[in-house]
């Protein structure tokens, strides 16, 4: 078995947190049990580039359940649980490739690694391992596999795929689990809305009530943040270029207004756009003392660090993933986690009830194409509807919860045209 981690004496410790985390994740549990008995994933290698936490441990354990062979990776360099990492390998039998911290050369190295393996299936979590594979594809360097279709978790990634499709360059099946109703309209807006809060108090321990909290785009991750902070009593300020989003921002009751404003009267500033640079260096300079800065996007492109380093004539970390930056000015930015993402940096990303609705995607998304993939295309699909509807029927049940059916009355109502007024 191959594997790098960190350190096996880590393990007992991320056993601990992965069991804490499965019971808390019945949906997936139901699903495992269903794919250890019928082993609808055997002899399958497949290859995951996810954030690897207690939650991705349950993801990776259900698919080895179902027979198949997992190989993980990292899908940012500061979210891995070391601990969580050594448990996976040496308690559970996964193939683990993940350090946290680890360089930009490493994190390749790794995705290189799972790739090596030839998976039949890809699940990734910010395009990276797709990507790879297709940057190979166009060159004469490297014999490529395709695998016979892959997942992507979230929006980033789905862009990214979506780019390719739209440039008829996509060489495999896409299932985008970003866009099912139980991903999104959950994990995006409750669970990064938690952890996104959770990861700046535990960095900073700073008060959020009473503070000016800008938040920097407002899809589901972003409505998420809003919500929580205004929740803790922020003033929560929203910017967004987005004219739907912007009125429904408002319609929520927070502040809409440019960067530009925003950024002379912000205390707590949080990027979940998607985009590049959406904090640049004319916002940096007309920005508060002691104003704090972070990002819950999956990549670190959101904030220009770049020129805020330039900008800089003193850095120093002043607390662990906490970076102070002085202007010329004397003011003082601090910058969270290197500009990454901040709830899997600086806490433990989404809770697990969340994650168990997300996984359950990933899990039956990855059945959808083992079963499925000689009748792919090469796009970009969404969830098929009945995976959707079976996660939230799971879900419910699990938390006890019973709804009402129509009646043949209503049905019959709902599909006719002929009664009016």
């Amino acid at each position: 078995m191959r594997f790098d981690v960190k350190n096996k004496d880590l393990r007992k410790i991320g056993k601990k947190r992965i069991e804490w985390a499965l019971n808390r994740m019945p949906v997936l549990e139901r699903i495992r049990q269903r794919f250890a008995r019928d082993k609808v994933l055997k002899g399958l290698n497949i290859g995951a580039c996810l954030h690897v936490t207690t939650e991705t441990a349950g993801l990776a354990i259900t698919l080895k359940a179902a027979g198949a062979r997992p190989l993980l990776c990292a899908s940012n360099p500061l979210s891995t649980q070391d601990d969580v990492a050594a448990s996976l390998v040496f308690d559970y039998g996964i193939e683990v490739f993940a350090i946290n911290g680890e360089n930009t050369k490493v994190y390749y190295k790794h995705i290189d690694s799972v790739l090596a393996e030839k998976p039949q299936i890809t699940l990734d979590d910010g395009a990276d391992l797709v990507s790879t594979i297709h940057k190979r594809a166009s060159s004469s360097k490297y014999k490529v596999k395709l695998p016979w279709g892959s997942t992507e978790e979230t929006t980033t990634g789905v862009i990214r795929l979506r780019a390719l499709q739209k440039e008829g360059k996509l060489l495999c099946p896409v299932i985008a689990v970003n866009d099912a109703y139980t991903k999104h309209l959950f994990d995006n807006r409750y669970g990064t809305g938690q952890s996104t809060i959770d990861g700046v108090i535990r960095a900073t321990n700073k008060l959020i009530c009473g503070t000016n909290f800008v938040v920097c785009g407002y899809g589901w991750c972003g409505r998420g943040v809003a919500q929580r902070a205004k929740g803790l009593g922020a003033n929560v300020i929203v910017c967004e270029v987005d004219c739907l989003k912007a009125l429904e921002a408002a319609m929520d009751g927070f502040r809409v207004m440019p960067m530009k404003q925003a950024a002379k009267i912000g205390d707590i500033f949080i990027t979940v756009s998607g985009d590049i640079h959406v904090i640049a260096k004319q916002h940096f300079s007309l920005m508060k003392d002691t104003a704090l800065v972070a990002n819950s996007g999956h990549f670190d492109v959101e904030i220009d660090i770049k020129s805020l380093a330039k900008m800089a004539v003193r850095k120093r970390q002043v607390k662990p993933l906490v970076m102070e930056y002085t202007l010329k000015n004397k003011k003082r930015i601090y910058l969270l986690a290197e500009g990454r993402l901040v709830n899997l940096a600086c806490a433990e990303g989404h809770p697990a009830e969340v994650m168990d609705l997300s996984f359950a995607n990933q899990a039956l998304s990855s059945e959808y194409i083992a079963k499925n993939y000689k009748k792919l295309q090469k796009k970009v699909y969404k969830v098929p509807d009945n995976i959707d509807a079976k996660v939230s029927e799971l879900k419910l049940s699990c938390m006890g919860i019973k709804i009402d059916k129509l009646t043949p009355e209503q049905k019959e109502y709902l599909s006719s045209w002929q009664i009016g007024t």
